[in-house]
C-alpha cells in the first residue's frame, strides 16, 4: 500500500511493490495506474498522435473519441487516460521535461472545460433560450482557473480550483415564450452540468476532480458569481490571502470567450483587488498567519501518522513554500511594477531576479528545487492516480520498491541518493521562505511562542525609554486623531518600530534629531498603514530611513512626498552603484510592456509609471551620496544621466501616442542649456531646453508643435505620483515670444547671427554650456558644428569683456544678499563669478586654443585655460578648487534647508581664489 493513498487491490498481471520490473524494462511499467490503463485501454492508446501531446493533437483525439462513442462525457474520460499513460511513459521513460507533463495536463482541463460548456450550454438554450446581456447580446460565463491551472502548471493528479463568473444580470430568452430564467439560474444550472461531464466518476473514472472551495464566500457561496457582485466582494469581503489565490487566475473556458476577448473585462476587477497601488508589505503577517494555518493542518493529519510528514507540497522546504516565497514577492511589488506580474512560478523566478529582488543564484537555485519537487510530485501521483503529495515509506538500497523506483527514474541510484537530494533542496528552499518571512527577526517580540500575534504594547510604558525630544513628539499620539484612527494590527505595528528605534538610539546607531524626524515624517502617512508594515518587515530599510533622516533636511520632505521610494533603501548592493541609463530605460520599457499585455497601459498609467521611476533612482542616488558614496560631481553626472534618460523615454511614449503623428519616428532634437547642458544638475533642479526638428513634410510644423506641447505636459503635470522637472525653455530663439519648436536651420541662423534675427550675447553665453540630449543622431553632429561656429566666431575681446560685464551686475543686482553675508552663488568670488569668467575665456580663446570647445564643465576648463597660459599659475586650478568646494557647500546647504548665504570668514579662501580669477580675466 502506498501511504499516499488508499490500497488497491491486486489485478492479474499487476506488478506489486517488490516483485521487480523485469516484466518490462521500461520504468513507467512500475506504475500500478499505467499498468491497469495498459489493460483496459490497450487498443485505444494510438489514438493519441505519437509524441508529446499538443493542444492540437489532444482536441483531435477527443473527437474521434467523441465520434465512437457518442458521448462527451466518454470521450472526455478517455482521452485524460490515453493523455496521462502517455506522460508517464514520456515523463519516466524518455525523461521529458517538467513543461511537457504540466501543459498537456493543462491543455486537456481546458479541452475538457470548453466541450463541457458547449455540451452544457446547448441543452440549456433548448430548454431556456440563451441568456441575454443588457444590449441584447448573449451574457457569457467565465470559467476561472485558479492556482495550477490558472498558471498552465497542473500536475498529473490535480484537483482544478475553478470560480464560475457570469458578466451580466438579466434573464434567458425563453423558448416560444416559455422557460424564462434568470440568467443565474442558467449558469447555476450549467455549472452542474459541466461538474457532472468533468468531475462525475464513471466506469472510466473522472476528467479531472473540481474544487470550487475558492470563490467568494467558500463553500457557503454561490456557485456562480456576477462580476458586479465579485467586483463588491473584492472591495468589501476581500481576504488578503484571496490575493494570492486571485493571483494566478485566468479564464481557462470556454475557449470562445477567450477568443473574441470578451474575458478581458475580468482582468478589470481582478488586478486592482490583487496588485495594489502602493508598495504592499502588509502582507507578509496575513502569509505568515495562512502559512502557519497550513503546517498546523498538515501536523494534525500526520499525527499518529508519521508518514505523512514527508510531504513534498505541503512539508518545510515543499513545494508551497516555493510558491509563497515568489507570490509574495509579486504581490508587494506588482502594483508598482507591473513586470513581475506573471502566473507560472519559474518564471516569476526569473522576473522577481531580473527586478534586483531576489539574488540570480537564488533564483536559480529555487528554480531548480521547483523542478525537483514537482517531478516527484508527479511520479508519487504516477503510482496509482491518487491526489497525494506523500512520499511512500523507506526502503532498503536493494529494494524494488516505490521510493527506488521514483530515484531511478529521476537519473539517482537508489533511494539514499535520492533522500539526500530532497532534503538539500528542501533545506535551502526553507531557509530562503524564513529568511523572506523573518517574522522573529522583523518584528522580534510581535508574536508569542505559539506564533500568534501578542497585544499592542503600552504607549506609556514606552514612552521612558525615549530621549526627551522623541518623548515629547511621541507622547502628543495619545490625542492625535490618526493615531487614534489606527486599527490595533496598525497601531501594534507604529509602537514597535517605536520600540526598535528606542533600541537603536540607546545603541547609539541612530541620532534623536533623526527618530524626531522620522516621528514627524511617518504622522503624515499613518492613513497608508502598508508603510508601517514595510519598516517593520524590513530593519534594513528602518535603519537606512534613520540614517537619512538624520544627515539632512530635504530629504525627509522628499521622502514625505515620494513615500513608496523608501523600499529603494533596501540591501546593501544598490550604494556600491552607479545609475546605469540603458539598465533604467530597459525596466521602464519592460514595465510599460506589461502594463500593454493586460490593456492598462492608458496616459494615466504611463505618466505614474515614469514618475514613480524617475522617483526611485532620486532616492538611490540621494542615499549614495549622503552616506558619502558619491562625490558631487558624481552626483550631478548621475542626475544629469537621469535627466537625459526620462527625457529619451518620454519622449518616445509621447511621439506614439501622438494622435498628429505623420511619421513612425520623430525628426527632432532637445538641446540642454544651463545645468542639464553642463551636466551640473541638483536635487530638485529644472530643465533649460530647446527643441529643433529636421523634417520637410508639410504636417511637420504642426505636429511637432504638438508633440512638444505634449512632450512638456508629461513631464510637467502632477499627478498622484507627483511630477517630473520644472521645464524652462525661455533659451530658445527670441525666448518666451518665440516658437515652440523650430526648424533645425532656422535654429542655426539664430545663434550664428544669419539674417535679421539673431542671438545675444548672453545667449552666446549659454552656447558655451548647450549640449545635444536626445533626438534624431544626424542631428548631433550639426548641432555640434552650430555650437563649434557661435564659440569660435571672431569677437572685439573688449566688447565681449563690457557685455559680460554688465550682464554680471544685472544678475548681481536681481539677487539680494544680506549685509554682512557671503552668498555662495551671487557674492563678489561666488560661483557666478567663476562661471562668466570662463564663459569670456571660452568665447574670446577658443577659435586659437581648441582645447576650449568641448563641453568638459567649468572645472575642466579652468584647468584648460591656465594650461594653455592664459591664466597664470596657479589662478586656473586654484579657482577649479574653490568652485568645486562652493558646489559641494552649497549642495549641503540645500540638502539641509539651510541658507547659502554665510559669514564672510567661512568661505574666505574660495572667495580669494575666484577674486583672482576675476581681476585675471576682466582687469
Amino acid at each position: 500500500m502506498s501511504p499516499g493513498g488508499p490500497a488497491h487491490p491486486a489485478q492479474e498481471g499487476e506488478v506489486l511493490p517488490g516483485q521487480g520490473l523485469s516484466a518490462d524494462p521500461a520504468p513507467s511499467s512500475h506504475s500500478r495506474f499505467v499498468q491497469r490503463l495498459r489493460r483496459r485501454y490497450a487498443a485505444d492508446l494510438d489514438l493519441l498522435a505519437a509524441g508529446a501531446p499538443t493542444r492540437e493533437s489532444l482536441a483531435e483525439c477527443y473527437e474521434r473519441l467523441r465520434a465512437r462513442e457518442g458521448s462527451t462525457s466518454v470521450a472526455l474520460r478517455m482521452l485524460r487516460q490515453l493523455t496521462l499513460e502517455r506522460l508517464v511513459r514520456l515523463d519516466c521513460d524518455e525523461g521529458a521535461p517538467l513543461e511537457v507533463v504540466t501543459r498537456a495536463v493543462t491543455w486537456l482541463a481546458e479541452l475538457a472545460l470548453d466541450r463541457a460548456c458547449l455540451d452544457a450550454f446547448e441543452q440549456l438554450d433548448a430548454q431556456h433560450g440563451a441568456p441575454i446581456a443588457p444590449d441584447g447580446g448573449r451574457a457569457r460565463l467565465w470559467i476561472v482557473g485558479m492556482g495550477k491551472l490558472g498558471a498552465r502548471e497542473l500536475n498529473v493528479s490535480s484537483d482544478i480550483d475553478l470560480i464560475y463568473v457570469f458578466d451580466h444580470d438579466g434573464e434567458t430568452a425563453g423558448v416560444e415564450g416559455r422557460g424564462r430564467i434568470s440568467n443565474h439560474e442558467y449558469f447555476g444550472k450549467a455549472v452542474k452540468l459541466i461538474y457532472g461531464l468533468v468531475g462525475d466518476t464513471t466506469e472510466h473514472g473522472f476528467v479531472f476532480r473540481i474544487d470550487l472551495a475558492l470563490r467568494p464566500h467558500g463553500n457557503s457561496g454561490p456557485s456562480t458569481v456576477s462580476l458586479g457582485a465579485l467586483e463588491d466582494y473584492f472591495q468589501v469581503q476581500g481576504r488578503e490571502w484571496e490575493r494570492f489565490a486571485w493571483l494566478k487566475s485566468r479564464v481557462v473556458a470556454p475557449r470562445a470567450a477567450i477568443e473574441d476577448g470578451s474575458a478581458q473585462a475580468l482582468r478589470s476587477a481582478v488586478l486592482p483587488f490583487v496588485f495594489r497601488k502602493y508598495l504592499d508589505y502588509s502582507v507578509f503577517e496575513s502569509l505568515r498567519d495562512l502559512h502557519r494555518q497550513i503546517r498546523e493542518h498538515a501536523a494534525r493529519r500526520a499525527a499518529g501518522r508519521p508518514e505523512r510528514a514527508n510531504d513534498v507540497k505541503l512539508s518545510r522546504g515543499g513545494i508551497r513554500e516555493i510558491e509563497f516565497t515568489v507570490q509574495l514577492l509579486q504581490v508587494v511589488r506588482g502594483g508598482q511594477f507591473p513586470e513581475l506580474r506573471t502566473r507560472p512560478t519559474l518564471d516569476a523566478l526569473q522576473r522577481v531576479a531580473a527586478a534586483g529582488l531576489m539574488p540570480a543564484a537564488t533564483a536559480e537555485a529555487l528554480a531548480r528545487a521547483y523542478v525537483f519537487l514537482r517531478r516527484i510530485e508527479h511520479r508519487i501521483q504516477y503510482l496509482d492516480d491518487q491526489q497525494t503529495h506523500v512520499l511512500p515509506v523507506a526502503c532498503e538500497p536493494r529494494d524494488d520498491g516505490d521510493l527506488n523506483w521514483i530515484a531511478r527514474t529521476l537519473g539517482l541510484p537508489d533511494c539514499c541518493a535520492f533522500l539526500r537530494e530532497l532534503d538539500s533542496h528542501r533545506e535551502l528552499v526553507a531557509q530562503e521562505f524564513d529568511t523572506l518571512l523573518g517574522g522573529a527577526k522583523a518584528c522580534r517580540g510581535c508574536h508569542g511562542p505559539n506564533g500568534r500575534r501578542l497585544a499592542a504594547p503600552d504607549l506609556d510604558a514606552l514612552l521612558p525609554t525615549l530621549p526627551p525630544q522623541v518623548r515629547e513628539r511621541v507622547a502628543a499620539w495619545r490625542q492625535h486623531p490618526r493615531v487614534l484612527a489606527l486599527r490595533e494590527d496598525a497601531r501594534l505595528r507604529l509602537l514597535r518600530l517605536m520600540e526598535r528605534t528606542a533600541q537603536w538610539l540607546e545603541e547609539g546607531r541612530v541620532s534623536e534629531v533623526a527618530a524626531v524626524r522620522m516621528a514627524d515624517w511617518i504622522e503624515p502617512l499613518l492613513r497608508r498603514e502598508s508603510y508601517l508594515a514595510l519598516l517593520l518587515e524590513r530593519p534594513g530599510v528602518h535603519e537606512r530611513l534613520l540614517r537619512l533622516l538624520g544627515a539632512a533636511r530635504w530629504p525627509a520632505r522628499y521622502l514625505l512626498k515620494h513615500p513608496g521610494v523608501i523600499d529603494e533603501l533596501a540591501g546593501e548592493a544598490f550604494l556600491a552603484e552607479r545609475f546605469a541609463a540603458a539598465e533604467f530605460e530597459r525596466e521602464l520599457q519592460a514595465r510599460r510592456a506589461a502594463l500593454a499585455r493586460t490593456g492598462q497601459d492608458d496616459e494615466e498609467a504611463l505618466l505614474d509609471l515614469l514618475r514613480r521611476a524617475h522617483h526611485a533612482e532620486i532616492m538611490r542616488t540621494l542615499a549614495r551620496d549622503l552616506e558619502g558614496r558619491l562625490s558631487v560631481e558624481h552626483v550631478a553626472d548621475d542626475l544629469s544621466a537621469l535627466a537625459d534618460s526620462v527625457l529619451r523615454v518620454t519622449a518616445g511614449w509621447c511621439w506614439e501616442r501622438l494622435k498628429a503623428r505623420h511619421a513612425a519616428q520623430p525628426r527632432f532634437a532637445i538641446i540642454g542649456y544651463g545645468k542639464l547642458g553642463g551636466k551640473e544638475l541638483g536635487y530638485g533642479s529644472d530643465l533649460d531646453i530647446v527643441f529643433v526638428y529636421e523634417d520637410e513634410h508639410e504636417a511637420a510644423p504642426e505636429s511637432y508643435t504638438a508633440f512638444v506641447r505634449k512632450l512638456i505636459n508629461w513631464l510637467t503635470t502632477k499627478t498622484g505620483e507627483g511630477d517630473l522637472f520644472e521645464i524652462d525653455t525661455a533659451l530658445r530663439p527670441n525666448g518666451n515670444s518665440g516658437l515652440l519648436i523650430t526648424s533645425f536651420e532656422a535654429y542655426a541662423n539664430y545663434q550664428q547671427n544669419r539674417g535679421s534675427n539673431t542671438a545675444w550675447t548672453w545667449e552666446h553665453q549659454a552656447m558655451t554650456r548647450a549640449r545635444f540630449v536626445m533626438g534624431e543622431p544626424a542631428l548631433a553632429p550639426r548641432f555640434e558644428a552650430v555650437r563649434e561656429a557661435v564659440i569660435t566666431a571672431p569677437r572685439d575681446a573688449a566688447a565681449l569683456r563690457e557685455e559680460i560685464m554688465a550682464m554680471r551686475d544685472k544678475v548681481r543686482a536681481a539677487h539680494s544678499v544680506r549685509a554682512g553675508r557671503f552668498d555662495l552663488k551671487h557674492s563678489p568670488g561666488g560661483m557666478v563669478d567663476a562661471e562668466f569668467a570662463v564663459q569670456f575665456l571660452v568665447l574670446a580663446h577658443a577659435a586659437r586654443h581648441r582645447e576650449l570647445i568641448p563641453n568638459v564643465g567649468n572645472i575642466a576648463l579652468l584647468q584648460r585655460a591656465q594650461a594653455c597660459g592664459l591664466l597664470p599659475a596657479p589662478v586656473g586650478v586654484a579657482a577649479a578648487d574653490a568652485y568645486r568646494s562652493l558646489r559641494r557647500a552649497q549642495h549641503l546647504a540645500r540638502l539641509n534647508e539651510e541658507s547659502t548665504q554665510l559669514p564672510p570668514e567661512a568661505m574666505a579662501t574660495e572667495r580669494d581664489a575666484v577674486l583672482a580669477l576675476w581681476r585675471a580675466v576682466f582687469d
